[in-house]
């Protein structure tokens, strides 16, 4: 890997590229070849689109080309979808096009034992400047541009969270995951046995893309002498954004199963774990805490938190309970509320609750008694955060509840507080839950996932001295 300024700008070609060719494109949508050209067409990418193919004058509408020398324009990226043993001519060609940086696909490289048809890919791509992500990928995504050069899902969400991952598998699998479930991508990477760009160049870009808040991140190894440089780069990323790291291969026989993955040497899990928190990045314990944490980063509007604890309110007290020993486990300072306080969350329920915290509006509440409690947290300067919790009851519409919270968030969180919600339920509350995500508040289906990702949220504000609690 390189550290100089040309090296970032191409980089920066991976994902706004002015134009971009499939080399191995096909009509058939059963090929690798074929979905990615599809997958760039369909999503109406921003730039120009190529096809190399010797067999074809035209795939999907788009250009074919016998060879890369034959196109007539500039290419700046390419993605490289034939056979390993070919890739070394494809690189040798791309050198002399001109190409900036090369995506392949391909496998049958270290991972199946084959370091040296990889390293020969390497040194060809090194002799021309060209900067090579994978092998052994299923490509790039970035949204802001609708590129999307891979094999998997084509329809991405839009937001903020970047995805790295060295899983094509796991990446392709989130790619239809977090489609279904509505959380925004700015970009997906497939990053496989990172012979060349790997992490450390990807989270550069990241730092200073004004299209990601929050950058993710599946690891299996990071390379032979690099955990140094992870430490010393991602110390000053994560002064500006958070990131959060899945970290693969904690068991002897998870360490056995990442070097046959892509070739990584995972290493001792303690080391990682040091590494990781010696450069401020947090470490989630599976795929949905990564990204349950990553959307609570992305929908906040500030990570400084000021006051003397968090509130949770609530219409159920189990989920009351539940919430509570979940901010215990997860170390977050729930506010032990002072009377005045509590005579002011009083007025904001029936005459049978409890304004103690957690806040329980009661099984009898309505959308009226929510609002009004929300303000009194709003406005408290003792307030932290708050986690609001709706329980699925027959007399209280929670489409109704979730227009409610949204416009009250918008009208009295002048101090940008950190605010997110349960909606448990049916149907009508996947309804109520899907209003809220469109106005920018994060929705969890239960207690324990709501509470996790404000307490990551606070870990994070600690992390970077913005966590003002008087505790």
């Amino acid at each position: 890997m390189s550290n100089n300024n040309n090296d970032n700008l191409i980089i920066e070609k991976l994902f706004k590229p002015k134009s971009i060719a499939v080399v191995g494109a096909s009509r058939n949508l059963e090929k690798i070849g074929g979905v990615i050209l599809s997958n760039l067409v369909k999503n109406k990418f921003n730039g120009k689109i190529y096809a190399v193919n010797p067999s074809a004058k035209e795939i999907l509408g788009v250009p074919s080309y016998p060879s890369l020398l034959d196109i007539p324009d500039e290419v700046e990226h390419i993605v490289v979808a034939i056979p390993a043993e070919k890739v070394p001519e494809i690189i040798e060609e791309a050198g002399k096009k001109g190409v900036k940086v090369a995506t392949i696909i391909a496998s049958g490289f270290k991972e199946v034992g084959r370091a040296d048809l990889e390293e020969k890919v390497v040194n060809i791509a090194k002799k021309y400047g060209i900067r090579i992500l994978g092998p052994n990928v299923f490509g790039v995504v970035y949204t802001p541009m609708n590129l999307n050069a891979t094999f998997g899902a084509e329809h991405i969400h839009k937001g903020k969270i970047a995805f790295l991952t060295q899983s094509g598998a796991l990446g392709i699998a989130l790619m239809h995951w977090t489609s279904m479930e509505k959380i925004g991508l700015s970009s997906i990477v497939s990053m496989g046995n990172m012979a060349d760009i790997d992490a450390i160049d990807l989270a550069k870009f990241f730092e200073k893309d004004e299209n990601t808040k929050v950058i993710g991140l599946y690891l299996e190894g990071l390379g032979t002498g690099k955990g140094h440089e992870f430490i010393e780069v991602f110390s000053e990323i994560t002064k500006k954004k958070p990131v959060i790291a899945l970290k693969a291969g904690r068991s002897e026989r998870g360490t056995r199963a990442v070097a046959s993955h892509t070739g990584s040497l995972a290493g001792s899990d303690a080391v990682y774990d040091s590494a990781l928190k010696q450069a401020g990045v947090l470490r989630a314990s599976d795929v949905e805490q990564l990204f349950n944490w990553a959307k609570m980063m992305a929908f906040s509007e500030s990570f400084e938190i000021n006051g003397k604890g968090f509130v949770i309110i609530t219409n159920g007290g189990g989920m009351g309970v539940m919430a509570t020993d979940a901010s215990e486990f997860n170390g977050l300072p729930l506010l032990e509320v002072p009377e005045e306080l509590k005579k002011e969350f009083r007025k904001t329920m029936p005459w049978f609750g409890s304004p103690n915290n957690p806040i329980d509006l009661t099984g009898q509440s309505n959308v009226q008694n929510y609002i009004e409690a929300i303000k009194v947290a709003l406005e408290s300067e003792l307030v932290s955060g708050i986690t609001v919790m709706y329980g699925e009851v027959a007399f209280l519409d929670p489409v109704e509840l979730a227009n409610g919270i949204a416009k009250t968030l918008k009208e009295y969180n002048k101090s940008r507080k950190p605010v997110n919600v349960v909606m448990l339920g049916g149907e009508k509350t996947k309804m109520g839950t899907e209003i809220l995500e469109e106005n920018g508040v994060p929705v969890y289906p239960i207690p324990e996932k709501a509470i996790s990702s404000m307490a990551a949220l606070y870990k994070y504000s600690k992390i970077i001295g913005k966590a003002n609690l008087k505790i």
